[in-house]
């Protein structure tokens, strides 16, 4: 399943590597996982908890 996903890494990602996360959408979750073990599985959260996190994390 998650090897169908589409995986968006984070804009903050410097191009040699940094600590970063990938997410993935599908109806109402987000799959969360940590881009430099990809393997390791991921976390699922509600879409709209994801959201709301990365929202408190932008510059205002």
């Amino acid at each position: 399943m998650l090897h169908s996903l589409t995986w968006r890494k984070s804009s903050y990602t410097s191009s040699n590597g940094g600590n970063c996360v990938e997410v993935a959408y599908q109806p109402g979750h987000a799959h969360v996982r940590d881009s430099k073990a990809p393997d390791t599985g991921s976390r699922i959260v509600p879409a709209a908890a994801w959201r709301t996190f990365t929202s408190t994390l932008r510059p205002r």
